[in-house]
């Protein structure tokens, strides 16, 4: 049986490696502590921005899949549906000029 993290053990671990990068974070929805969704909107500063997801690809792997791209406040439109939909959500925005998110690194890709 394998064990899972909680989504709030998880997301301040995120938010720890980005510091430890020197990439600003910010928790913009709290969710569920223990199985909430999270999505991650990476704002390059430029007025662009987009937003991702946790899913599966075709062969049941956890991969980050693209929620929304576009302006910034497309973006922000789009997590706000969300939202509504989902109450439980995490939502983290990353601030990057670069859209670095870390998410393809070993511990945070799946």
């Amino acid at each position: 049986m394998t064990s899972r993290l909680t989504s709030e053990f998880w997301v301040k671990a995120y938010l720890a490696r980005l510091r430890l990068m020197d990439i600003p974070a910010f928790l913009t929805a709290r969710g569920d502590a223990s199985a909430g969704a999270v999505l991650v909107k990476i704002n390059t500063l430029d007025g662009n921005a987009e937003a991702f997801q946790r899913s599966y690809d075709l062969e049941g792997n956890r991969i980050w899949a693209p929620l929304s791209q576009g302006t910034d406040a497309e973006v922000e439109d789009a997590l706000s549906r969300q939202r509504k939909y989902d109450p439980d959500i995490w939502i983290i925005e990353v601030e990057d000029k670069q859209g670095r998110s870390l998410l393809d690194q070993d511990g945070l890709s799946g």
